[in-house]
């Protein structure tokens, strides 16, 4: 009998006053510094070129713009940590998502040939539309660097300054990883084309991440994980395909690129993990002979450099920009 009394005595406390009995249910704030980030990163999509462009973007609208373009299969969500670090050295930061990757939505009703002078093309109706005539500087990766360097050819005044993260412009760059791919460009056909099926594998995406890398427990499996998964949506292999065959035209563009360099004395920033198979160490090396402003730093990395180094990157970029744009 007591013991009942007790439970119905105790049971009228706890809802009569249910925060006295479960303290972890009050009300709590973060710290400033914790609750909210000084740069957060936003999100946001625009109409270009009849297609439904998704992008990040972050720091101050009035800031030196400054353009992230991605790699294959990845998208504006392998900039995710370097954003803020960029935003908060005063950049205006914006990294799009391509036709094909990410959230970037392409209508049917578009009828999109995928290949890289529509990469460029589409980009740059992006870059129209946010109405930026000057970058500060572009930040270029994998199929970026094709993608910006192509614009470039059509606005030479449109890049203050290119930041180059594995991203190639020289025979000579090309790795042992393109091996299949460049069988598809030598013969074109369907056996070669299915073999390259190969490196569009979960397999192969994880290690393009993991591989060579110093610290590869460091690299948090979110980033592969979401490429694969945008990857592996039906008909996206067949863009991925694609895009690999139409890649020997970025090559046979490569001495035009070149020219680019020399012509328009635009500085050049290298950031490389010199443990890359898709592009190799000398890639990086032969931008010194086009480019009078040059600036070469090594990473004890792969392909995917960037993760794990996003603040020693950032650091190297906001020195390099300020001291030559």
């Amino acid at each position: 009998m007591e013991l009942d009394l007790f439970l119905i005595v105790f049971n009228f406390i706890f809802f009569l006053y249910p925060t006295a009995a479960h303290p972890s249910t009050v009300a709590r704030t973060l710290p400033a510094d914790l609750s909210a980030p000084d740069f957060p990163v936003s999100i946001a999509n625009v109409t270009a070129d009849g297609i439904n462009v998704f992008y990040r973007y972050a720091g101050d609208e009035n800031g030196p713009p400054f353009l992230l373009l991605h790699g294959v299969p990845s998208s504006s969500h392998q900039y995710r940590n370097i954003i803020p670090l960029l935003a908060k050295a005063g950049f205006r930061v914006i990294a799009p998502d391509m036709p094909g990757f990410g959230f970037t939505q392409v209508p049917a009703s578009r009828n999109f040939t995928y290949s890289f002078a529509n990469l460029a093309t589409t980009m740059l109706a992006f870059i129209d539309v946010l109405e930026i005539e000057k970058f500060a500087g572009v930040y270029v990766f994998d199929y970026g660097a094709p993608t910006a360097f192509r614009i470039a050819l059509q606005r030479p005044d449109l890049w203050a300054s290119i930041v180059s993260q594995n991203g190639n412009a020289y025979v000579a760059g090309l790795g042992p990883a393109w091996s299949l791919v460049q069988e598809y460009w030598a013969t074109g056909s369907k056996a070669a084309r299915t073999a390259c099926l190969q490196v569009l594998s979960f397999q192969s995406t994880m290690e393009q991440y993991t591989n060579g890398s110093a610290h590869p427990w460091l690299i948090q499996p979110e980033g592969y994980w979401l490429d694969q998964s945008l990857m592996d949506r039906p008909g996206n292999m067949d863009i991925q395909l694609d895009l690999y065959y139409d890649y020997r035209n970025n090559v046979a563009m490569y001495p035009q690129f070149q020219e680019y360099f020399r012509t328009s004395n635009v500085p050049v920033l290298a950031l490389w993990g010199q443990n890359d198979q898709f592009f190799i160490p000398a890639g990086a090396e032969a931008y010194a002979a086009d480019v009078k402003t040059f600036e070469l730093h090594w990473f004890d990395a792969g392909h995917y450099a960037l993760d794990t180094n996003e603040i020693a990157m950032a650091s190297y970029i906001d020195e390099f920009i300020k001291s030559h744009t």
